[in-house]
């Protein structure tokens, strides 16, 4: 994994810059993955926008809904969790709202971390998969690189959730595990649908397939293998990631 290292914002002369690799993965996907098949597997510039673009969003959900008012009304859409707290003493709620909305902007503050730890995990689970199984010779470093690019439709996401809270949303009604409509699930009540549909519902989202082309594009060409087997291999995970969710909502819900 020593290949994960950054390089010089130079790399080679015949590859493309930062920019244009993030501009290609829009327009010209191919251009990219192949820059980063050549060698050039620097992806600190698609971090640096992930967490840029994080952290206005979270300024925007803590100036516009507010962080306590986000933590109560993921507890509202938790009947159990609601219950619970009905029972509890004013002082118990208190303290509950307290550690959930320390909890919530942790996960907002810690966000550039978290991204790094579910691209490094994924990736070598893709390394594996696209290596082993479909025969390809990528790099760990350049699968790791390949996402970071293909995950970049994700910042047009919290771009509309933006969008949408400076349009009026009730701070009442944003849910932030679900805050733009880019699936059908943002459309349902959530209260009022099944679980396990409302899972589906939310899983089959225009930005994660999105990025889940990309990722398909990108370790096939940085392993060298057919483009049919890089779809295989990412809507593969895809669909397990989420027939467990659906499988684990239907037994909780």
């Amino acid at each position: 994994m020593s290949d994960l290292a950054v390089q010089p914002v130079g790399e080679t002369a015949s590859g493309l810059s930062q920019w244009q690799r993030v501009t290609n993965t829009f327009t010209a996907p191919s251009k990219t993955f192949e820059d980063i098949k050549r060698g050039n597997k620097s992806w600190w510039m698609p971090f640096l926008i992930f967490a840029l673009i994080g952290y206005i969003f979270f300024a925007v959900v803590s100036s516009k809904i507010g962080i306590q008012q986000v933590t109560e009304n993921q507890v509202h859409l938790n009947p159990a969790q609601e219950e619970k707290m009905a029972q509890a003493t004013p002082e118990q709620r208190a303290m509950g709202l307290k550690i959930g909305t320390y909890i919530t902007e942790g996960i907002f503050i810690a966000n550039p971390v978290l991204v790094l730890a579910i691209v490094a995990m994924g990736s070598l689970v893709l390394w594996g998969t696209i290596n082993f199984i479909f025969g390809g010779k990528a790099t760990y470093g350049a699968i790791f690189c390949a996402w970071m690019y293909a995950g970049l439709p994700a910042i047009l996401k919290s771009l509309l959730g933006m969008i949408v809270i400076f349009a009026g949303t009730a701070p009442e009604s944003f849910n932030i595990k679900n805050f733009a409509p880019t699936n059908v699930g943002a459309f349902l009540n959530p209260l009022e649908t099944n679980k396990a549909l409302y899972a589906l519902a939310t899983s089959i989202d225009l930005v994660t397939i999105w990025t889940l082309v990309l990722l398909g594009i990108g370790i096939a060409a940085v392993a060298g293998v057919k483009r049919s087997s890089g779809y295989i291999a990412v809507f593969g995970w895809w669909a397990i990631i989420v027939l467990l969710g659906v499988g684990i909502a239907a037994v909780t819900g």
